[in-house]
């Protein structure tokens, strides 16, 4: 196994959760390839990882080096050709579709760069849209839960607006509080201020940062964006598939 490469912080950007170091998510000697009639294409060469509860994470590399595949296996949204995933200590790489699917709505958050927002949908309504899928919550709880995460993420006046009111680094944080409204385990981002500017950018992350500390969100974030990494708890450096010391 490579070791990842991490950047120590000063204490207090540690999150109190992360101290208990329970792992909520494990990749075991990961393999995904890619495979044509003509080309057979490795996206990830025997990764081995694991996120521990309450962590921030970046992960980093140039473009095409795997991770925005590692983070679909993460999200259980693709499966790998060989080795093991498991989320909070369940092997999960023999799930169904369906089973998959619930595990991804109860655990997993995603937070994507272009937001993936409708926009003929209020604010509100794009928040509450993944709990429809949630067995067990009636319209109030959905509701509720909608209002809660957009509280927390400083848009409880922007509820009625619809996203094309909105600011790019709002409608981020729309985005946010869609993945926070389901309670999940972990949040995975995906370039979360890739079409933002400096200062919107640094307004996401600052909420990343203070949904880790304050509230003990597990984030996987994937950032191009070195000076953004250095302000999580560890930063894993991949290249051309594989971890990189």
């Amino acid at each position: 196994m490579i070791t990842a490469t991490e950047f120590p912080q000063p204490a207090a950007s540690v999150s109190a959760t992360a101290a208990a170091a329970s792992p909520v998510l494990r990749l075991t000697d990961i393999e995904k390839v890619y495979q044509t009639k003509t080309i057979e294409t490795l996206a990830l060469h025997r990764v081995n990882l694991t996120i521990n509860r309450g962590e921030f994470v970046s992960i980093m590399g140039p473009s095409g080096c795997g991770k925005s595949t590692l983070l679909s296996l993460m999200g259980l949204l693709d499966e790998p050709t060989s080795g093991t995933i498991e989320v909070d200590g369940r092997a999960v790489t023999s799930f169904s579709d369906r089973e998959l699917a619930g595990l991804r709505n109860l655990k997993i958050g995603f937070v994507f760069q272009s937001y993936h927002l409708i926009n003929d949908l209020s604010v509100v309504d794009n928040v509450e849209l993944p709990l429809l899928y949630r067995l067990g919550l009636g319209g109030r709880e959905r509701r509720q839960r909608a209002l809660a995460a957009l509280d927390k993420v400083g848009l409880s006046a922007r509820t009625g607006h619809f996203p094309g009111q909105l600011s790019g680094g709002q409608r981020q944080r729309v985005a946010i509080a869609r993945a926070l409204a389901g309670d999940p385990e972990i949040i995975l981002a995906d370039e979360p201020t890739g079409n933002l500017d400096s200062v919107m950018g640094e307004e996401i992350i600052e909420l990343l940062l203070e949904l880790n500390r304050e509230q003990g969100v597990t984030i996987v974030m994937v950032t191009h964006d070195l000076q953004q990494a250095l302000k999580t708890q560890r930063v894993i450096r991949f290249f051309d598939g594989s971890q990189v010391g």
